[in-house]
């Protein structure tokens, strides 16, 4: 009797759809035309990153999260960021819109590319990046901290963000 009523609820029970989301960061750091250093960084969507996924899905975020920031903070993420810790806004590296697509990580078109490279006219510490949805202030869809990379003027930083969707 045991045996079957465990059955029954094997085969029974609802089933529950789980959407999980991966945040995913690659940088290339580029100097003369060459990459001389890579990071790759796989972190947190804060809280403010799930509920503005939530809004973009249903209408309530009117803004798609394309918009990337650098900055020199270097405090690890944490659930509940909202901003950057320290986001350059001057000197070539101030928040810019990426080129949005989606590309194929498990299933067809589930993973949220967005990709910009800047190019600076002074020097950074650079050591954390973000995406958002809006290109002032606005909803802070993932965050990242890394290993410093040094950038001076005319060094290129190419970023490549990705939000992967997975059932989970």
């Amino acid at each position: 009797m045991r045996l079957l009523n465990w059955l029954r609820k094997l085969l029974f029970a609802p089933r529950v759809e789980r959407a999980k989301y991966k945040d995913i960061l690659d940088i290339e750091h580029i100097r003369n035309g060459k990459v001389i250093a890579r990071r790759h960084v796989e972190d947190l969507i804060p809280d403010a990153g799930l509920a503005g996924i939530a809004g973009v899905i249903n209408g309530a975020l009117p803004n798609v999260f394309k918009y990337i920031a650098i900055g020199t903070g270097t405090t690890a993420a944490a659930n509940d960021d909202e901003t950057l810790e320290a986001e350059i806004t001057t000197g070539g590296g101030e928040r810019a819109e990426g080129t949005a697509s989606r590309m194929t990580t498990t299933v067809a078109n589930d993973t949220t590319q967005v990709i910009h490279t800047f190019t600076f006219t002074a020097g950074f510490a650079v050591t954390e990046a973000g995406l958002l949805e809006s290109a002032a202030a606005g909803v802070l869809g993932a965050r990242q901290v890394f290993v410093v990379l040094n950038v001076v003027s005319g060094d290129g930083f190419k970023i490549t963000e990705r939000i992967v969707n997975a059932r989970g």
